[in-house]
């Protein structure tokens, strides 16, 4: 069985996401299919940077720092600290923010295996 985990903010590892600079988008893994069967999460930070995606999992967001903004095809969310956002499967959109943080849950952590 699992244990419980305790991540220290001070031992945080960020790393670059989706090919950008690090300081404009970089990504913190915390859970994912070699911790859990079910969910995945983690941390992500957005500056000055637009990154068009399609969801491949459920997806809820929370919003710690910054201006974080979810542009969707017909819509734009411009989400504060302590928004929560959720995403359903198949949602193409792009993440976008100014010194933005967020925590992200998904399902199912194993998205990748099951999409090839």
């Amino acid at each position: 069985m699992p244990e419980v985990r305790h991540f220290q903010q001070s031992a945080l590892q960020f790393q670059s996401y989706a090919g950008e600079p690090i300081e404009r988008a970089a990504i913190c893994r915390l859970i994912g299919p070699a911790d859990s069967q079910t969910m995945g999460a983690g941390l992500a930070r957005f500056d000055g940077v637009s990154i068009e995606w399609t969801v491949l999992y459920d997806e809820l967001i929370v919003v710690l720092e910054g201006h974080f903004r979810l542009r969707l095809a017909d819509q734009v969310i411009e989400a504060k600290p302590g928004d929560v956002i959720w995403v359903p499967e198949r949602t193409p959109l792009a993440y976008e923010g100014e010194k933005a943080c967020v925590f992200y849950a998904l399902y199912p952590v194993d998205w990748q295996a099951r999409n090839g």
